[in-house]
């Protein structure tokens, strides 16, 4: 009985021996094959604004494959799910909430109205969130939404700052053309405030356009006001329409500020390859600002976008898309807090990488390629990119206008 005893005994050691070793088997399996960090993203692929939802999002998935296929994070590799939304809220929250469900560690949205509407959502759960939607109200009581690069708000503001450096005579007459949304509005009462706080131009009339074929009206209506400058924040097509009436009309200017002619300014989300496409010769000396470099200017960041889009087979469209380069920046800034916390042999969660975030800054800052400046956030600084680049259209092509600036006045507001 007792021999029995001890070789059931003898038994279970075994068995519990070889349990264990098999657990550091399949743990060290599982190193040996890597961590999977999963983040999503909800975008318009399709339905309104897919012009640039389409190329970002082709962006993001790129340069994600691009980082597992080249090991950049060693065995480690990013899954990022990409979901349609055909810019619609309560499709994007849908998706957000799938995604928590997922176990994400880091979230990329999109729209100006679906950052706002799921900013408490956002806090609630501490994910950290970069949107395509660069609204400076998206960051107004929220610690966890980060701006890629400086807000519609401050590049408006730059551009009035760059018609008053550059104008003759009297002080500026400028209208804004904006979206008839959030988005469009967002600028609006920045700019006011700048202009209160001493920027030398007068706001003649704020337009929120329609879906208007012909902008006859409105354009004869602002130059029989003396306007002389249009500032636009809106998406392509509106501008592109636009940019075709003038034209048509004899109202552009040939030069910047030309007496008695209309010089047509834009934000990111109106300018690019697609203006052009759209416009055709009506878009020369449109003035457009972002932080993203474009391929129409060679350099390091023209050479990497065009090479990743090579590499995955990209059409010449989507390659030479701004938007393409907005997708590829915020995965490479998502990518980047991952491979830093990774180094310090921190756990990757949505805390780490929201501390990783606040801690690019200083000798820590980032510069990817895709942007004319670096990418710096901390806790009272949520805007990526400071630096803004003026391209104008100068022979079919978004040619630069001198070297990135700041803005002055956007401090002074701030």
């Amino acid at each position: 009985m007792a021999a029995k005893q001890k070789s059931v005994k003898t038994t279970r050691l075994i068995h519990l021996m070889l349990t264990i070793a098999l657990v550091i088997g399949l743990t060290s399996y599982a190193d040996a094959a890597g961590k999977v960090y999963k983040l999503g993203l909800s975008l318009a692929i399709t339905g309104p604004t897919s012009d640039a939802g389409n190329p970002y999002a082709k962006g993001v998935e790129d340069y994600f494959r691009f980082v597992n296929d080249t090991k950049l994070l060693g065995e480690d590799k990013i899954e990022c799910t990409i979901r349609d939304d055909q810019y619609q809220t309560d499709v994007t929250k849908r998706n957000f909430e799938d995604f928590l469900d997922q176990g994400i560690v880091f979230y990329l949205n999109y729209s100006t109205g679906s950052t706002l509407a799921l900013k408490k959502d956002f806090d609630e759960v501490e994910m950290p969130v970069l949107p395509a939607s660069f609204h400076a109200g998206n960051i107004e009581g929220s610690k966890y939404i980060f701006l890629p690069i400086a807000s519609y708000s401050e590049q408006t503001i730059l551009l009035a700052e760059y018609i008053v450096k550059n104008s003759n005579g009297a002080k500026p007459k400028v209208a804004m053309f904006i979206h008839p949304s959030a988005f469009g509005r967002g600028p609006v009462s920045d700019l006011e405030k700048a202009v209160a706080a001493g920027l030398n131009i007068e706001i003649v009339e704020v337009v929120e356009h329609g879906n208007d074929l012909d902008n006859t009206a409105m354009l004869q209506r602002l130059t029989s006001k003396g306007v002389q400058y249009v500032l636009c924040q809106t998406i392509q097509s509106p501008v592109a329409t636009m940019l075709k009436d003038a034209a048509r009309l004899g109202m552009t200017a040939k030069s910047f500020g030309e007496a008695g002619k209309i010089t047509f300014l834009g934000a990111h989300y109106t300018g690019g390859n697609d203006l052009i496409d759209l416009a055709g010769n009506a878009a020369e000396n449109f003035f457009w600002t972002t932080s993203y470099t474009v391929t129409s200017e060679p350099g390091p960041g023209t050479d990497a976008q065009l090479e990743l889009a090579k590499r995955y087979g990209r059409d010449n469209k989507a390659a030479n898309s701004h938007n393409y380069a907005n997708g590829i920046m915020v995965a490479q800034v998502a990518t980047e807090v991952i491979r830093r916390a990774k180094e310090k042999g921190l756990e990757i969660n949505n805390k780490t990488l929201y501390d990783e975030l606040n801690a690019m800054n200083g000798d820590k800052a980032y510069q990817p390629p895709t942007t004319v400046g670096a990418v710096t956030y901390s806790p009272t600084d949520r805007a990526g990119v400071d630096s803004l680049q003026i391209y104008s259209v100068q022979k079919g092509q978004f040619k630069k206008v001198g070297e990135p600036l700041t803005s002055e006045y956007m401090k002074k507001i701030k």
